[in-house]
């Protein structure tokens, strides 16, 4: 998954749920910073940290072969 489809999923599940990033980052155990930066698409946030992000709405990181 690349790093904007990563980031544009984030941002519609939060919105989804009504969650502002804050209670993202409260409900997921991660900090405010870590949220704007993943739904910015910055290159540097942890896996683990964005798998314990996703999991809150039970979804998973899983390593997938790039489409031609």
């Amino acid at each position: 998954m690349n790093r904007n489809v990563l980031s544009s999923t984030l941002k519609s599940l939060r919105k989804e749920h009504g969650l502002t990033q804050m209670d993202l980052a409260m409900k997921s155990g991660v900090g405010l910073n870590f949220v704007r930066e993943l739904e910015q698409g910055e290159a540097t946030v942890r896996l683990d940290k964005v798998a314990q992000v996703f999991d809150l709405f039970g979804y998973e990181l899983v390593p997938q072969k790039k489409m031609k």
